[in-house]
């Protein structure tokens, strides 16, 4: 019987955990729909009510200090994680979205937590694969770029920022990530 052997428990384990956060992951709300993998995209992103904490100069070298925030904010306020995540990295700033059916009045300012009203966006938008890493942003910044670079009906109208979809215990390889540069077209 497999559950006899001592050896195989710790990847009995690990598999039932990533099982596991996966379907958590679907189970939560989406914002937006995610761009797929290796595709540059324009799509309009709907209005929002947002949470946003900042952390520090840079998110990549920091120690999850906004998301952490931001989780502790959820758990007290007893609110649902949705999905995606979004992140700037320079300064540090991570936004969790509102469910869309949570009317209630949030606290704002309290514990390190804005909560405010985004109003829609268009953005171009690369779809990626992999570490939540600064390479990964990096390398999809750059794609973003020269895109804009042969697309003139098109001006970028904000600062890059990263989107993840997938929560910490989902391998990295498996990991759904963005980048986003907000725009405008040119008339």
């Amino acid at each position: 019987m497999i559950f006899a052997r001592p050896a195989l428990r710790p990847i009995l384990v690990l598999a039932v955990s990533f099982l596991t956060a996966g379907a958590l992951a679907m189970a939560t709300e989406s914002n937006y729909a995610p761009t797929e993998v290796d595709v540059i995209e324009v799509k309009q992103l709907p209005a929002a009510r947002v949470m946003e904490a900042v952390g520090g100069p840079d998110y990549f070298e920091g120690r999850n200090g906004p998301f952490m925030t931001l989780f502790d904010y959820i758990r007290t306020n007893d609110l649902a994680m949705t999905v995606p995540v979004e992140a700037d990295p320079r300064p540090a700033r991570m936004r969790f979205f509102v469910e869309r059916d949570r009317t209630a009045e949030l606290p704002s300012g309290e514990s390190g937590v804005k909560v405010y009203e985004r109003p829609a966006q268009q953005v171009v938008s690369i779809g990626q694969r992999g570490a939540y890493s600064r390479e990964n942003y990096d390398e999809g910044l750059a794609k973003l770029r020269a895109w804009l670079a042969a697309h003139p009906e098109y001006a970028a109208s904000g600062e890059a920022y990263a989107v993840y979809w997938d929560g910490p215990f989902k391998p990295w390889f498996l990991k759904r990530a963005e980048v986003h540069i907000p725009v405008t077209p040119v008339r």
